[in-house]
């Protein structure tokens, strides 16, 4: 196969990868606590049986890595919203395992066990759930601490990983450690109540991105289009000098 075909074609695949990236992180433009997703390049050597003969170097997407910048705090006033000022996750019970997040946007179960809108419920340091008394006022303060009507329930836990790599994302803006070896540390950070962290996407650059990543899909289409049409002409021209 022609090398320029098998490159372009290589460049559209990484293309098409990028375009996803950026509809999903424009999609989530308006989700709180979401962490936008980018790209690392690399090159990929490819060689045919004979190395003598054909040799290519391949653009790919070596891997997609999160951006954990700090998202804007929007105020809300609902005293069940918190955000983290800082490096840090909440802590949540998640199905099988812990989950982490950036989303404070809990609620209250009939019970009085505060969750997540997925009714993941949040944990405590002590690693219980945090529960209050429903129908009476609570507050938290910058260092996590939950009190009602004077009383300590208990300190929200959050956390902080020295490498954020170790976590996989689950959902939009769920987290779940991909390395059993690595352990969370206490976050040093501030939790702000009546607030949301805001997803930390720059909407126009996606979209000044997501163009200029359309045109060099179509640019990247018409060398695949030009180099058929070549193959086509060396074809036709073999053809009539054998005649």
């Amino acid at each position: 196969m022609n090398p320029m075909i098998i490159s372009a074609a290589s460049g559209l695949r990484s293309r098409m990868e990028s375009l996803d990236m950026i509809a999903n992180n424009l999609a989530n433009s308006a989700t709180s606590g979401f962490k936008k997703d980018s790209e690392l390049y690399g090159l990929f050597s490819g060689h045919a049986e004979d190395p003598e003969t054909y040799s290519s170097t391949l653009p790919v997407i070596e891997k997609p890595w999160i951006d954990h910048s700090q998202g804007t705090l929007q105020v809300t006033s609902n005293p069940f919203d918190v955000a983290i000022r800082g490096k840090g996750f909440f802590a949540v019970k998640g199905p099988t395992a812990t989950l982490y997040t950036r989303n404070g946007n809990f609620q209250m179960k009939t019970d009085g066990t505060v969750a997540t809108a997925e009714g993941h419920p949040v944990l405590l340091e002590s690693g219980n759930p945090l529960k209050i008394d429903p129908g009476r006022a609570f507050e938290v303060g910058l260092d996590g601490t939950v009190t009602q009507d004077g009383t300590a329930l208990g300190k929200l836990q959050t956390v902080a990983f020295p490498d954020p790599a170790v976590l996989n994302k689950q959902g939009s803006t769920y987290f779940q450690l991909g390395d059993p070896k690595a352990k969370p540390a206490p976050a040093l950070a501030e939790i702000h109540q009546g607030k949301l962290e805001g997803s930390n996407v720059n909407t126009a650059e996606s979209a000044v991105r997501l163009v200029s990543v359309m045109r060099q899909f179509e640019m990247i289409n018409k060398a695949i289009s030009l180099a058929g049409e070549m193959d086509r002409r060396v074809v036709e021209d073999v053809t009539k000098t054998s005649s």
